[in-house]
């Protein structure tokens, strides 16, 4: 079993193991901040950029469940999250084929992070036509031998550390940047449509 951590628009090496199968997502496993548990990255103009989603702040945030934390909607993250996305992929082949999938998100209010993560996490899935079924934890998972651990592995990935045997696609940017690993899935799905789920599958 591959226990993964539940992540806001997850990268393309997060989805090639949901396309693997036998992965459970941990919905109770205690918030790591600066993570991608509140946190993607996507190509700019002006090069990678992260898309963060504030958390409530108070108490110990790296001892409560990822089920239990709040968002901060005093600030106006969502529109800018929408308006950084908007700039940077409207020229990208399918974005105005999957905007009215998306945008909703960003109008619409959320309580708590793991209900915001689970809602785009399924709507791309549904996109995408994940070949298994999402499954989520109803509790703490204690991983036992045999089991691949993959909690502590998405951690923000720093520009020298990307993978570099990921297969290329063309990217919005490709004539001021040379390919971009280890982007959010939404880079993928935007530039290559429906052809996103064979990208997954073959990696």
């Amino acid at each position: 079993m591959t226990i993964l951590p539940l992540t806001y628009l997850g990268n393309t090496e997060y989805f090639r193991f949901l396309w693997n199968g036998d992965c459970v997502i941990d919905l109770y496993e205690n918030y790591v901040k600066q993570s991608y548990r509140n946190r993607c990255d996507i190509l700019t103009a002006g090069g990678t950029a992260s898309l963060t989603v504030p958390v409530v702040k108070g108490g110990s945030r790296h001892k409560k469940p990822v089920r239990d934390m709040r968002i901060d909607n005093s600030r106006r993250w969502q529109h800018q999250h929408w308006m950084t996305l908007l700039s940077a992929y409207r020229n990208s082949p399918y974005f105005d084929h999957y905007r009215s999938r998306f945008e909703p998100f960003y109008r619409r209010e959320f309580a708590f992070l793991a209900d915001w993560n689970t809602a785009l996490l399924e709507t791309v899935t549904d996109i995408l036509g994940n070949p298994f079924p999402l499954v989520y934890s109803e509790s703490y998972i204690e991983a036992e031998v045999g089991d691949c651990d993959l909690r502590p592995s998405f951690e923000p990935v720093k520009e020298k550390e990307r993978r570099t045997g990921e297969r290329p696609y063309e990217q919005v940017f490709s004539d001021r940047f040379p390919f971009t690993a280890c982007l959010s899935v939404i880079d993928l799905l935007f530039c290559e449509g429906p052809a996103a789920h064979e990208f997954l599958s073959q990696q």
